[in-house]
């Protein structure tokens, strides 16, 4: 079945039918109907390896990303897959561990494929190695490392983020507000991000901080950070973690160190991973717009692809929201528990700042 035979039943030129297959806006509500009718009639396929290869294209692009194992992660793929559906793509994706030496070897082409477009969530480069690519696929990043750098780039905004669940758990009369998963700046760019919200609001209101590090953003962290918190002079009455994993994991050694979410301690996390709508109590999160992250993302590299944005690299921020669930706002039969004063602990006053 060819363009040919469309355009005949239909009673238009071929470049009209061919208009119509490749979603051009100029054609009439009328003619577009005529010509979907033919398609549909026909059953006519596009021969998308035909048409991608006149673009000079292959229609496939690469999602790299550091650990596809880590809930976020997952689900942020598939909406990347859904939004490259809609364009026709084929996504192939590479896990970098965020190894340094994997994500130069994304930039610099992914494995033995060609590909039209890399979507990259960097852990370990820098501008000097995106500056240094030879690579000629479109790039767009995602995240919180790389800012103002020489490639498109769509990410929440981190520092508000953080901000705005602490000024929650500061708003239910917490005053000894713990953020867990502080790292080494050279690792990533969230943890910086995330504890200067946290900084900013802790400071807007004159509590001191107390800052859990750790080496990932896995479950037993948090557990092991959870743990040296639980052990110091004072307890915190609430803990911000930086991502749901860690809460999740912070979770578990404050319960089964027989104390209570959210009567004793506060807990909430960051992501809003699946995992945190069922965990028991119900996890309370920052919620980003993986949906949007991956439009976006797919947006800015078509854009590239179609020549329809020469120019510098752009700056997207995507939405997000606070989701309050039970580890903050708990539940009782007579609906939700009000805040309760602080738990009385052993030791002195928590210093200004005061790293665990």
């Amino acid at each position: 079945m060819s363009l040919r035979d469309v355009a005949q039943l239909a009673g238009v030129s071929v470049k009209t039918v061919s208009n119509v297959v490749n979603g051009y806006a100029h054609v009439s509500p009328a003619t577009r109907a005529k010509v979907e009718r033919a398609l549909s009639q026909l059953d006519y396929r596009p021969n998308l390896s035909a048409r991608n290869l006149r673009l000079g294209r292959t229609g496939v692009i690469a999602l790299a990303l550091p650990e596809l194992d880590a809930p976020y992660f997952a689900e942020l793929s598939r909406f990347v897959i859904d939004a490259a559906a809609e364009q026709k793509w084929i996504v192939v994706i590479e896990q970098t561990d965020g190894s340094l030496e994997r994500e130069r070897r994304v930039l610099d082409g992914v494995r033995d494929h060609r590909v039209d477009g890399v979507i990259l969530s960097p852990v370990s480069i820098g501008v000097e190695e995106l500056a240094a690519r030879t690579d000629d696929a479109a790039l767009v990043l995602l995240g919180e490392r790389i800012y103002d750098g020489p490639a498109d780039h769509v990410a929440i905004d981190n520092v508000r983020a953080a901000r705005d669940v602490t000024e929650h758990l500061i708003g239910l009369g917490r005053t000894r507000i713990a953020a867990l998963g502080a790292q080494d700046t050279s690792v990533s760019g969230t943890s910086p991000l995330r504890l200067a919200g946290y900084a900013e609001a802790m400071t807007a209101h004159g509590l001191p901080q107390t800052i859990a590090e750790v080496e990932r953003y896995r479950r037993a962290e948090g557990a092991a950070a959870m743990a040296r918190l639980l052990a110091a002079p004072r307890l915190p009455d609430a803990v911000f973690c930086f991502n749901d994993l860690l809460a999740l994991g912070a979770m578990r050694t404050i319960l089964a160190a027989g104390l209570r979410v959210p009567e004793d301690i506060a807990l909430a996390g960051l992501d809003d991973i699946e995992d945190g709508r069922y965990s028991t109590p119900t996890l309370t999160t920052v919620a980003p717009d993986k949906a949007q992250l991956a439009r976006i993302a797919v947006d800015l590299l078509r854009a590239r692809l179609d020549g329809r944005a020469a120019g510098p690299p752009r700056e997207v921020r995507a939405d997000y929201r606070l989701v309050v669930r039970e580890s903050t706002a708990g539940r009782t039969v007579d609906g939700l528990i009000p805040p309760r004063p602080p738990i009385a602990s052993a030791g002195a006053d928590m210093p200004e700042e005061r790293r665990l």
